[in-house]
């Protein structure tokens, strides 16, 4: 008899991650959705019980690292964790004001930096499971828009090839996910053009649980950023630091 999955979800209320819960939830499994909105946690739990997943709510602010340790400890049960939780940053008030600049560091860099930091341990004892990580094309290089958002993707986008290198000797992989434009109530503010470039947090989704599945490394959703972002790297400095991106 197999054993049932259990599998939490860490920033459980982004569109994605909900998109996420209701195709694993179709997947008869126990699932732990971590968040802050405990009304919006309530209604994602009951349309996935709907759908016949076991579900455990967890009500905390991940921005406050002093909480992570009872996190940790609530979804002890869970060896499949996705982390979804992150923040766009305001480039220009981050740039006057660094206590702007700190919050976008420690919603999205350093709350899954703290969140890794005790699942990879724990995960690596027991020799099974699987980490999913949203980071961001962001990441990849430096723009004048959004290298404070960036620079947290970045580093935690390194974060995640360092700790693929460690935990593939116990069996354990790690998918880093690199999303482009999204049409989410996070970017509802944003232009969407191109049209082309924005994809919807279904595909994302989609993208998402069929690379946790392939036990991929990295991928960029939808694919073709992969070869946007390749071009984009490739452009000498002094050029680039001349463009308008």
């Amino acid at each position: 008899m197999t054993m049932k999955q259990s599998i939490a979800i860490i920033g459980a209320t982004s569109t994605v991650a909900i998109s996420v819960a209701r195709k694993l939830a179709a997947e008869d499994v126990d699932i732990y959705l971590v968040g802050r909105n405990e009304d919006k946690l309530a209604t994602v739990a009951a349309d996935l019980a709907a759908r016949g997943s076991s579900t455990h709510t967890i009500v905390t602010d991940l921005a406050n690292l002093d909480e992570h340790a009872k996190v940790l400890q609530q979804i002890e049960s869970a060896t499949h964790c996705f982390i979804f939780h992150s923040a766009l940053t305001d480039q220009a008030a981050a740039e006057s004001d660094w206590s702007m600049a700190e919050a976008s560091l420690t919603i999205n860099l350093l709350s899954p930096l703290s969140l890794l930091h005790g699942l990879a341990n724990r995960l690596e004892q027991q020799k099974t499971g699987s980490l999913v990580v949203v980071s961001s094309v962001a990441g990849d290089r430096g723009r004048a828009s959004n290298y404070w958002y960036g620079t947290a993707k970045g580093a935690l986008s390194i974060h995640c090839q360092g700790l693929r290198n460690r935990l593939a000797k116990s069996g354990v992989p790690v998918l880093t996910v690199k999303p482009g434009f999204i049409d989410t109530a996070m970017t509802a503010h944003l232009e969407k053009k191109p049209a082309v470039l924005w994809a919807s947090a279904e595909e994302v989704a989609d993208l998402i649980v069929k690379g946790w599945k392939q036990q991929k490394n990295v991928i960029y959703t939808p694919g073709f950023w992969r070869f946007i972002m390749w071009i984009i790297t490739r452009i000498p400095e002094t050029i680039f630091k001349r463009l308008s991106l």
